[in-house]
């Protein structure tokens, strides 16, 4: 949650029901509908029951972490979050990405890691991007960053410009991740000219991410590149298994997940 307060978010819209969100899985094309989901964990200084129920009741084909432990063990306690959530590591939950975690099922195959350690204003915490180049099944490949940005102002809008530099030209690509800002604020508006705002596209579930006991602002999100289709974005809300005691207990942040479609690969189109 961010030091200061940003301007108040919209309204929240209302929740559409469990059934309005798409499963993963492959197209008739080679297509996949890719299910994403982004979650600050504080750290794992939390209910680690709880938050694995939550990950895994929300059955993601990707897991953008934010606040992944980095100071003890944190190659090994990455893992074991991995390995409870029936997932594996795909990049990130070290010292370059500084926090942010990609974790994904055996199905989604890792074909480069772009991790990246930003520039750092004196005093304040080190951050990174966790990227990886991926691809699922047929489709075709696309770049995922998990990012936590800064609390401090000016150097949030410098964190944001780097943003799209984790993505080749012409490239798929999703960035999910705690912002530390609302929509209104000047990166957001800077993204989102670029990139679709997930949410905003195909509003589902919940919208306000922080904090659990009280929603209230909007400052997790996740972005798209224009030729990924968003099918449906929102915090979890009365999804089946998500229950809203572990979603109290489990960190200070509520998830946000996200069903996009992937084009088939240039292989499999006839």
């Amino acid at each position: 949650m961010p030091a200061e307060q940003p301007s108040a978010a919209p309204g929240p819209v209302p929740p559409t029901g469990p059934a309005a969100l798409p499963d993963s899985g492959a197209e008739p094309d080679g297509a996949q509908r890719v299910r994403i989901l982004s979650y600050n964990v504080r750290s794992l200084r939390d209910d680690r029951d709880a938050l694995v129920r939550v990950i895994r009741a929300c059955d993601p084909d990707v897991v953008c972490i934010q606040e992944s432990p980095r100071y003890w063990r944190p190659e090994k306690q990455a893992a074991r979050l991995a390995h409870r959530t029936g997932t594996v590591i795909l990049s990130g939950g070290g010292r370059i990405a500084a926090g942010p975690l990609l974790l994904g099922k055996l199905r989604v195959e890792v074909l480069a890691v772009r991790d990246r350690l930003l520039p750092k204003t004196r005093g304040l915490h080190a951050r990174g991007f966790a990227t990886a180049l991926l691809r699922v099944g047929g489709s075709a490949p696309f770049a995922v960053t998990s990012c936590h940005l800064s609390l401090d102002p000016a150097e949030r809008l410098r964190q944001f410009a780097l943003l799209p530099g984790q993505f080749d030209p012409g490239e798929h690509g999703i960035i999910a991740g705690d912002f530390n800002e609302h929509p209104d604020g000047p990166g957001w508006r800077r993204l989102a000219a670029e990139y679709q705002d997930a949410h905003t596209v195909a509003p589902w579930g919940g919208t306000f991410t922080s904090v659990p006991a009280d929603p209230h602002q909007r400052i997790d999100a996740v972005f798209a590149t224009p030729g990924v289709e968003v099918l449906a974005c929102g915090v979890p809300q009365g999804l089946p298994g998500v229950s809203a005691a572990d979603l109290l207990a489990a960190t200070d942040h509520l998830p946000v997940v996200a069903v996009v479609r992937i084009p088939a690969g240039a292989e499999r189109r006839d």
